[in-house]
């Protein structure tokens, strides 16, 4: 990094990336500062300008030597370890040259990271949060891999929560045989196909297997409704919200179905009675739905939005895209699988390619779909527009 470009960043004040220091802080205070970016987005934390104001205060020589050796030793007692990269920038101020000493911090790959005192903390804006909600802490571990929703068991749910004509319809589909055809009982099926785990369901079963996964979990079902106007704070409703529950292709089915009912349809043919076509291509559509379901957080205890407005469609789903996946990354099929259980069941219920296909299918056929990751907010939102009216 120059001198221009430091000194770019230290006029825009500090931000959840951005953090100044006048010199090297206690051990403690580091350490958090170094967790928090470790466990959010990554940043830099600039030695030498005055906290607050970005007055460039300036390094000696032995103060950067000693600081760079401190932070390096700060970083390894960081549970797990991480590794920082450190720079020293000279910048002149009022004609004197001072030295500015740049530690990066790299988004994670093994969160949650902790202070050697145990300690959890994020960035919020240029502040820093410990973390004590145990759902948080979750997210961080299934962020990394280390920690999958859809495989944990459901407390309080049993084998007699299961649809078994459901499932039996499925291992045979994925199979060709029954599953006492393949010398398997009831119970061990479900164990091969981790529907069931330590006599509980799993939340990967539940959803795709349960008599009424909404009974357990009631927040993970799609609330839709169609809006007059553009507005989401309008109250004119073309239809009312409601609550779309069920298995996984139950919801998907009733998805489908309210977009089907609410969207118009397009005279495709000269004949009055030919067949209609939906005003936006229903592959589009499937594909959306089935990538909200299925690759979702489920560690957010919320509902998946879905509204209809007379300019576009939106699909809400809790969760930002985990790790350090990009709106660029999925439009080229660079998929990161949040939930593997439950892509595995979708490839045999729905019409689910997998493979991170999904996004490309729906901008080959819609290529204005707007995608947003919203990292603040923690959900993806996807915009499909929709044709305007003569």
């Amino acid at each position: 990094m120059n001198a221009i470009e430091l000194l770019d960043i230290i006029s825009t004040g500090e931000t959840s990336k951005v953090q100044f220091k006048e010199t090297l802080p206690h051990p403690e205070s580091m350490s958090r500062e170094i967790v928090a970016m470790s466990n959010s987005l990554g940043g830099m934390i600039l030695l030498g300008i005055k906290d607050k104001t970005g007055e460039v205060i300036g390094l000696t020589s032995e103060q950067v030597e000693y600081a760079d050796r401190k932070v390096a030793e700060f970083a390894d007692n960081v549970k797990p370890p991480v590794y920082l990269a450190t720079e020293v920038v000279k910048v002149e101020d009022n004609g004197v040259e001072k030295n500015i000493l740049i530690v990066h911090t790299k988004e994670g790959i093994n969160k949650p990271y902790k202070t050697p005192q145990g300690e959890i903390y994020v960035k919020q804006g240029s502040n820093k949060r410990l973390l004590t909600d145990n759902a948080e802490i979750m997210r961080l571990f299934q962020s990394s891999g280390n920690l999958l929703a859809d495989e944990m068991e459901v407390h309080g749910t049993s084998i007699q929560d299961i649809d078994q004509k459901a499932f039996s319809d499925y291992f045979k589909k994925e199979f060709g045989k029954s599953f006492e055809e393949r010398g398997l009982t009831y119970e061990q099926a479900l164990k091969a196909k981790r529907v069931i785990r330590n006599d509980q369901l799993t939340l990967a079963g539940l959803l795709f297997f349960g008599k009424d996964p909404q009974s357990v979990k009631p927040a993970f079902t799609i609330k839709a409704v169609s809006f007059f106007g553009n507005n989401i704070e309008g109250n004119q409703f073309r239809s009312k919200p409601r609550d779309l529950t069920g298995t996984i292709p139950e919801i998907f089915g009733k998805a489908m179905s309210f977009l089907t009912s609410n969207l118009d349809s397009l005279q495709t043919g000269e004949s009055f009675n030919a067949q209609g076509k939906l005003e936006v291509s229903e592959i589009s559509l499937e594909e959306l739905l089935q990538n909200a379901l299925v690759h979702r957080d489920y560690f957010k205890n919320s509902p998946i939005r879905l509204m209809i407005f007379d300019d576009r469609i939106e699909i809400i789903s809790p969760g930002k895209l985990p790790n350090s996946l990009t709106v660029e990354d999925i439009k080229f099929g660079n998929p990161v699988i949040r939930n593997n259980q439950l892509v595995a069941f979708s490839t045999h219920t729905l019409p689910f390619s997998g493979l991170g296909s999904g996004i490309m299918r729906a901008l080959e056929q819609e290529p204005n779909i707007e995608l947003i990751n919203d990292i603040e907010g923690e959900q993806f939102i996807v915009k499909i527009p929709r044709p305007k009216k003569e």
